[in-house]
């Protein structure tokens, strides 16, 4: 099952959760189990693809601010802490 492009990351973890919810039982065939593990590393790839499109654009926001060149620019997770 392929993710629509417009998927929310939001919607990736809650779905992502229920596949990890469902794994952590154990109580599922092994091919289910499977299955399920591929769809939770599908779902991790996805969000991690979202973090890092929002990471850049982030990084380019930022650097426009302070007149800094986006492409030797770095974001500092702290900052947003």
């Amino acid at each position: 099952m392929a993710d629509k492009p417009d998927k929310g990351f939001e919607d990736i973890l809650t779905e992502l959760n229920g596949v990890v919810e469902k794994l952590e039982k154990g109580n599922l065939p092994l091919e289910e189990a499977i299955t399920l593990y591929s769809r939770g590393a599908g779902l991790l790839k996805s969000a991690q693809g979202v973090l890092d499109k929002a990471q850049a654009r982030l990084e380019v926001l930022m650097s426009s601010e302070e007149g800094q060149d986006p492409e030797t620019s770095t974001l500092n997770p702290v900052e947003f802490l």
